[in-house]
C-alpha cells in the first residue's frame, strides 16, 4: 500500500472556457497535516471537491487512500471527513442531537455512537452545553462541534475547507489543537486558509493562485527558497502617506520595489537589496516630510513569501 493517503497528478477543473483548477499535482503522507493557502477564488474549494467525488474531473488523475473519487465515491466516503466553508449543522437541534444525526447517517451502531458522542462533546468543550440548541453556541464551539460531526465516523482522512472563518483567534488556536491532536492519531487533515498565522502551523503549504499550485513545501523552506528579493520594514509616523510616497516611487521606477504592502502597522518593500536600500528608502522618505522611525533589513514572513511566489502567475494574465 502506498505511504500517501492522497495522491494527485495533473489534476485539473474546467467550467467552460475558465479553468479552476490547473494541472495540480500533490502527495500527502498519513498524519500530516497539509495547507492550502490562497485568496478566494484561488481554486482551494474547487480541489476538495473533486477529491470528494463532489465534482467531477476534468482531465488529470486523483487517488485518497487508494480511491478513485471519481468511480469509488460512496466506498471512500465511509473514510473520509468533510467540514465545508458554510455551517452544515442543524441549528434547531442540540448539540447532543446533531452528533447522533451525523452518527447515524454514517450508519454507526447504538453503543458505538453513545460513546462517539461523550468523545466528541469532550473534544468540543460541550460538557454542560450538550442539550443547548445549536443556534445559542459561540462560533468556536459551533465550528467545534461540526469538526466533531465531520469525524465520527472515526475517518482516516478529514478535509476542512477554510474551518475557522470569522472565529476568534482563541478558538481558532484552540481549534487548531484539535487538529493536531488527530494528526497524532494517524489522520491526515488537509485545511484550507486564508489566514497566514494558521498556513504556518502546517507541516506543510502549498500557494495555489489562479488555479495553479505555484510552491509547496514547508514554511520553514518556502521562506528560503521562494523569496524573490528582500524585505525592508519600514516604521514611520505617518504611515498612510510613507505608503503613497513609496508607491510613488515604485510606479516611477525611482526605486526597484518588487512589492510594498502594509503589514499591521509597519510597510513591508521588496527591493534586491536590503542593505543597499535602506539609506535610499529613508532619504526619499523623508524628501517628502515622512518621519522614519526605522528601516530595517528583516526575515521575509510566510506573507511576504506568498506576494512573492505568486505574483509571476497574476502578472501573466
Amino acid at each position: 500500500m502506498s505511504e500517501y493517503t492522497i495522491e494527485v497528478e495533473n489534476l485539473t477543473k474546467r467550467f467552460g472556457d475558465f479553468v479552476a483548477v490547473d494541472r495540480v499535482s500533490f502527495r500527502v503522507k498519513q498524519g500530516e497535516v497539509y495547507g492550502w493557502l490562497g485568496p478566494n477564488g484561488a481554486g482551494k474549494t474547487t480541489t476538495i471537491r473533486l477529491l470528494l467525488g463532489l465534482l467531477k474531473i476534468t482531465s488529470g488523475s486523483a487517488r485518497v487512500l487508494g480511491y478513485d473519487p471519481s468511480t469509488e465515491t460512496k466506498a471512500m466516503q465511509a473514510h473520509v471527513g468533510y467540514m465545508s466553508q458554510l455551517f452544515t449543522l442543524y441549528n434547531d437541534l442540540t448539540a447532543r442531537e446533531n452528533i447522533r444525526f451525523y452518527g447515524q447517517a454514517y450508519g454507526l451502531r447504538r453503543d458505538e455512537l453513545q460513546q462517539r458522542q461523550a468523545e466528541i462533546i469532550e473534544m468540543a468543550g460541550l460538557q454542560g452545553r450538550e442539550n443547548e440548541l445549536t443556534a445559542n453556541l459561540s462560533g468556536g464551539w459551533k465550528q467545534r462541534l461540526a469538526l466533531g460531526c465531520a469525524i465520527v465516523h472515526k475517518p482516516k482522512v478529514v478535509f476542512l475547507d477554510e474551518p475557522t472563518a470569522g472565529v476568534d483567534p482563541i478558538s481558532r488556536r484552540e481549534f487548531w489543537g484539535l487538529i493536531y491532536a488527530m494528526a497524532k492519531k494517524g489522520v491526515t487533515v488537509l485545511v484550507t486558509t486564508h489566514y497566514m498565522d494558521e498556513a504556518e502551523l502546517c507541516q506543510r503549504v502549498g500557494f495555489l493562485s489562479q488555479g495553479r499550485l505555484v510552491a509547496l513545501d514547508t514554511p520553514g523552506q518556502l521562506k528560503e527558497t521562494q523569496m524573490r528579493g528582500q524585505v525592508l520594514e519600514i516604521n514611520a509616523l505617518d504611515p498612510e502617506r510613507a505608503m503613497r510616497a513609496l508607491k510613488n516611487a515604485q510606479a516611477s521606477g525611482r526605486l526597484p520595489f518588487d512589492e510594498v504592502a502594509f503589514y499591521g502597522a509597519q510597510i513591508h518593500a521588496v527591493v534586491p537589496d536590503a542593505e543597499a536600500f535602506k539609506q535610499p528608502v529613508r532619504a526619499l522618505l523623508e524628501r517628502e516630510g515622512v518621519k522614519v522611525h526605522g528601516v530595517e533589513w528583516i526575515a521575509p514572513t510566510l506573507e511576504d513569501v506568498f506576494i512573492s511566489a505568486v505574483r509571476p502567475a497574476r502578472d501573466e494574465t
